[in-house]
């Protein structure tokens, strides 16, 4: 591969590194860039929604001429096809790829990239996945209407399970056998399919982790959604007209076991945030150059507050501990939340900043970037820095007109007031202003 071709592919990646595009992440060789890991969030308001799905990408050495080779990697280990163009060994059907035979224009040109070639792949993932399949145009019977919509609900139940579930189990050891260390695409015991091992280093396990807080609680209302259409478990899953042997998404329907699982993974990340609290306590008493930093930074934000007289925001040590950090907000006049007084809990682990920040709000506040457990939704400009994200915090806080993605809206029921009817926004308003008026109750109790 030529140096200009290396230099175009780092240009790709930095370009999506720099957008900072909450649909997709990537990863990559650091001893050949031409070997790419990515991972996309499956779009809202699709039998996909919020599902991690991975993909390797390699390039040849006639990039850009001809397109990269691309693989999908969240596939059950082979044995899921989650799209009529996302076969279950990993083959993508895609025209610019020239894995699919696609209309004029559609094809590849060196024109076109990584962000594009991702971005194609999302298309994929639709509202009705079913209509991506050849023939669908003639699909009219009741049987089509049926399959559609069975097929819709079996990739919601696997996005879930396969793309949701099964590595953040792995990632956080929690698997019945007890063998995982690292992630791992593997199914439970108690799921339809077979179990077997594709051990890998994943280097989206922290960002796996941070979005499923964010998203836990639509991940919960899609599987009560799902067990009142058929609250039975254990109906087989029905195989579609497309599907052939070796290339199918087969198994059955258990909400309730989704249900205790997710919750059992909330609550070991949650477990896993107050062990940092330890972990830091011990880094400060063996002086950990992190430990240093972290308190270093602190320290200097505390006097940039003071010295800029920003008498909104109070930082404290928790227990003189730089991995756990206190803070309070005094909302601002002519703010969305002028006089509030809003507690916030900032933890940070020792592998910072390869494993970001967790915040939660103590206060409750019934707000579209604040989930009901009290996570922020929240993205800094830098990520190693510790001022970019205090000010990304206060941004989302003091945010009047936020501009609608649902990627952001964490907290489902605040959401729909929030982008509902003029009177359902100004009931949001009136909720916040509820309460802020408690949290002052609160701070002078």
């Amino acid at each position: 591969m030529s140096d200009q071709a290396i230099i175009r592919i780092t240009k790709e990646i930095n370009q999506i590194e720099s957008n900072a595009d909450l649909s997709i992440a990537v990863d990559y060789d650091e001893s050949d860039i031409r070997n790419i890991r990515a991972m996309l969030l499956g779009p809202p308001e699709t039998p996909y929604q919020f599902g991690f799905f991975e993909f390797t990408i390699k390039f040849g050495k006639d990039y850009p001429q001809k397109p990269p080779t691309v693989k999908a990697v969240t596939s059950n280990s082979g044995a899921c096809r989650f799209s009529p163009n996302l076969y279950a060994n990993g083959k993508v059907c895609l025209s610019i790829l020239g894995t699919w035979t696609g209309e004029r224009g559609e094809q590849w040109s060196s024109a076109q990239g990584l962000e594009s070639v991702l971005l194609s792949i999302q298309s994929l993932m639709s509202a009705n996945p079913y209509e991506n399949e050849p023939g669908y145009e003639n699909a009219n019977s009741h049987q089509d209407k049926d399959n559609m919509a069975h097929y819709k609900a079996k990739i919601t139940h696997e996005t879930l399970r396969i793309a949701i579930i099964q590595p953040l189990e792995s990632a956080l050891d929690i698997l019945p056998d007890g063998t995982a260390k690292i992630t791992v695409e593997k199914l439970s015991d108690d799921d339809s399919s077979d179990d077997e091992d594709v051990v890998y280093e994943n280097p989206f396990t922290d960002l796996r982790k941070r979005r499923f807080l964010w998203y836990y609680e639509s991940y919960v209302q899609v599987i009560d959604k799902e067990s009142q259409k058929d609250p039975a478990p254990k109906r087989p899953f029905t195989r579609m007209p497309f599907e052939s042997c070796g290339n199918t998404m087969d198994g059955h329907f258990n909400y309730p076991e989704l249900k205790r699982r997710v919750n059992n993974i909330k609550n070991k990340i949650m477990e896993e945030t107050e062990d940092w609290r330890v972990q830091g306590l011990q880094a400060v008493k063996d002086e950990k150059g992190i430990a240093v930093n972290l308190k270093h930074q602190h320290e200097q934000i505390v006097e940039t507050l003071k010295s800029h007289k920003n008498f909104s925001i109070d930082l404290a040590l928790v227990d003189d501990n730089p991995f756990v950090w206190t803070m309070t907000y005094f909302g601002r006049p002519a703010s969305p939340l002028e006089g509030a007084i809003i507690k916030i809990k900032i933890h940070l682990s020792p592998l910072f900043p390869k494993e970001q920040p967790r915040v939660f709000v103590d206060t409750p506040l019934s707000h579209i970037r604040i989930s009901k457990e009290g996570v922020l939704c929240y993205f800094p400009r830098k990520i190693e820095e510790m001022r970019h994200h205090i000010e990304a915090i206060v941004g989302v806080l003091e945010e009047e007109e936020p501009p609608y993605d649902p990627r952001t809206n964490v907290n489902p029921e605040a959401a729909k007031l929030f982008w509902g009817s003029p009177e359902d926004r100004r009931k949001y308003r009136r909720t916040i202003r509820r309460d802020i008026e408690r949290s002052v109750e609160e701070a002078y109790e």
